[in-house]
């Protein structure tokens, strides 16, 4: 991915950078933004002259604030590393709709360039980051306050976002006027975390940089692809929140339907942010809206011992829910490349495991010199633990004749032991300090997103869709494989192959793993 801005690395390192974390007195702050910005400043990967001013309604003392800041950290409070980084954080408490408290808020940061070095020349970049980790209700107010209380049109301006990005087509369409009535398109970054995940930003790099992927990347080899997001969790007292919302504009909307669209997109005319985005864009652009009769919807209960708890166990749920905690859809990208082609996308909570997967599965071999064969299918883990695997019909070693489904595995874990994966909310930071949009949502997208799920969203609601009862902990309701393979044409087998990355041995010595019985060539279960 390019970087923004003309600057070469020494220049952007020596930029006067000034990130405002509103909401620093929450849980997104505390779990997420505060941990990302500490690793960017263990790496050296923030800009030598970087202040952070976080920003809440919350009245907190220094020590307090010190304890939510560090409270996700992995390294002591008292290590050398987090005291130099506790250095360049402060607090400035204030309401979110008080103009006087934003002007207090735009003297703090004046005071910290001066503390910086600011040396008033026309020619000195500096960059002002807003992060919003608040709930949308408050993003235009907050917005109006930054823009006419804050805003400095002399230095660079970037303000993130956190999604849900509206609850519909309408509502979206209202929050992006807003925004964008304040600020221009290229200043806002409305985040995805997924989108800052390693596989994710691997799929580019795997497609278009090994020409035997991309050559059979499209409807003439591929049956279907299917997109899977499982938490082995439920709401947990969240569920007034979640009620809001649904596992649709939770997860699928958003995350999985931004995987979708790298994996289902042509060739950028480069790396440019843009290029990549119009891209994304034009997929999402052929994707027809879904149909009712193409998804399946879910509800978790309570476990049969009683140990976990229903979904409308939680005090917080209305206990005449019907608020879908597990989703099947099947999408059409209605387009040369991949029409005819479906696309399952898959999410739940209170799942058997925490897992997130792309699977594409391939046609069958159209000869008969080996029949009834399993298909062939390029998987990729996103979490969690990253690895890229690909089913292989092999014959099964020594004197036997039969034929066995093995894998080409990739376990980043085992290849890549050296090397630290960075957390999403880190990399994408880092892409908001470099002013790269290219792992951001652009509001064309968003846009087309909506439009796809609007509909369904609007017909679940007006009719009062019930969902399927599943038992917390299971892999969802009755039915979810024969789901994929009638609605998707999945093709599973009478017998299950079962892959997991084979872990590296201490003693040198060969690891174990998942193996399949000789003759047995089926495909595992999701």
């Amino acid at each position: 991915m390019s970087f923004s801005g003309g600057l070469d690395e020494a220049a952007r390192h020596d930029v006067l950078t000034t990130i405002v974390v509103f909401g620093a007195s929450g849980d997104l702050a505390k779990k997420k933004t505060y941990p990302a910005l500490f690793h960017l400043f263990q790496q050296g990967l923030l800009p030598k002259r970087t202040r952070i001013i976080g920003y809440a309604r919350t009245q907190m003392e220094r020590e307090k604030f010190v304890g939510r800041v560090t409270a996700f950290f992995k390294v002591a409070v008292d290590a050398p590393e987090v005291v130099r980084f506790l250095a360049i954080c402060e607090y400035v408490c204030g309401q979110y709709d008080v103009a006087g408290d934003f002007q207090r808020l735009r003297s703090a940061i004046d005071d910290s360039e001066l503390a910086m070095g600011k040396g008033g020349g026309p020619s000195e970049e500096r960059v002002h980051i807003y992060y919003l980790a608040l709930p949308p209700s408050v993003f235009v107010s907050v917005g109006e306050q930054i823009k006419h209380n804050v805003y400095d049109g002399t230095c660079t301006n970037r303000i993130v976002i956190e999604k849900p990005f509206g609850h519909d087509l309408d509502s979206s369409r209202e929050l992006s006027r807003a925004i964008g009535a304040l600020f221009a398109e290229d200043e806002i970054y409305r985040i995805d975390h997924y989108l800052g995940k390693e596989m994710v930003k691997n799929i580019l790099a795997l497609r278009f940089a090994n020409v035997f992927y991309e050559v059979v990347w499209n409807r003439h080899f591929i049956s279907n692809v299917q997109i899977t997001f499982k938490e082995p969790f439920g709401t947990e007292g969240r569920g007034g929140y979640f009620d809001e919302f649904g596992i649709i504009r939770d997860v699928m909307q958003n995350h999985l339907l931004q995987v979708l669209s790298i994996v289902a997109m042509r060739q950028p005319e480069s790396l440019r942010s843009e290029d990549i985005r119009d891209r994304k864009t034009e997929v999402l652009r052929r994707i027809l809206p879904i149909q009712l009769e193409d998804t399946l919807l879910g509800q978790y209960v309570a476990t049969r011992t009683g140990d976990k708890p229903g979904y409308k166990d939680d005090d917080t749920v209305p206990k005449d829910s019907t608020t879908a905690t597990y989703a099947q859809c099947v999408l059409h990208v209605d387009n040369d490349r991949w029409r005819g082609v479906p696309w399952v996308m898959k999410a739940g909570k209170a799942l058997d495991e925490a897992k997130m997967t792309i699977r594409i599965q391939f046609k069958d071999m159209p000869n008969a010199l080996f029949p009834n064969l399993a298909r062939n299918e390029l998987v990729i883990q996103v979490s969690p633990k990253e690895s890229v695997y690909i089913k292989t019909i092999v014959k099964e070693p020594g004197l036997s004749t039969n034929l066995a489904m093995s894998e080409l595995d990739l376990s980043y874990h085992k290849r890549y032991q050296d090397i630290h994966i960075p957390d999403a909310y880190a990399t994408l930071i880092l892409d908001v300090l470099n002013g790269d949009h290219s792992n951001f949502v652009r509001s064309d997208e968003l846009d087309e997103a909506w439009r796809i799920f609007t509909p369904l969203l609007h017909q679940i609601e007006k009719e009062k869709v019930v969902p399927l009862p599943y038992e917390y902990g299971s892999r969802g309701p009755k039915g979810v494989d024969e789901f994929a393979s009638e609605r998707a044409g999945y093709k599973l087998s009478a017998r299950e192959y079962h892959w997991r990355p084979r872990p590296t041995s201490a003693t040198g010595g060969k690891a174990t793993g998942g193996k399949t019985a000789p003759g047995k060539t089926a495909p595992g279960k999701l």
